[in-house]
């Protein structure tokens, strides 16, 4: 199972993003479960909505539905885990979708991810101790 980030999402969607053909052929070569949180999602949904327009943004969610991504739920327990994550990220700054991201890795035993962001999920450790292995940068090498 493979973690999805919110420019991910807004890369591929949107064909005037920097990182929109490179997302794309993660998309079309990828044969592997996709999964994703709701902090993501909103995320996601907000930027769309200012880049792509509502009607394009609906078709996204749509396209989401058609394919089985699967959607991770964050339960009370998972936030005082996710303030802990904030506050020790507070210099990056981690917002609560990559804090979310990094429960999932967690709960899953595995991070695995693609993201748009290098900086912090380069960062960033699950488990306090695990790096990340973000699949966007990885493929072609």
């Amino acid at each position: 199972m493979i973690i999805v980030d919110t420019g991910v999402w807004v890369g591929l969607a949107n064909r005037r993003d920097q990182h929109h053909a490179q997302c794309r052929a993660f998309f079309l070569s990828n044969r592997e479960d996709l999964i994703t949180t709701y902090p993501v999602l909103v995320e996601t949904i907000h930027l769309l909505f200012n880049r792509v327009g509502v009607p394009m943004t609906v078709s996204w969610l749509e396209t989401l539905q058609a394919y089985g991504i699967r959607l991770f739920s964050l339960e009370p327990r998972h936030l005082p885990r996710m303030t802990e994550l904030m506050r020790q990220y507070a210099n990056l700054p981690m917002d609560l979708a990559d804090a979310s991201l990094v429960v999932l890795a967690e709960h899953l035993g595995d991070g695995r991810i693609v993201s748009t962001d290098m900086r912090d999920f380069h960062a960033y450790r699950w488990k306090d101790h695990y790096p990340f292995h973000n699949l966007l940068w990885e493929q072609g090498k």
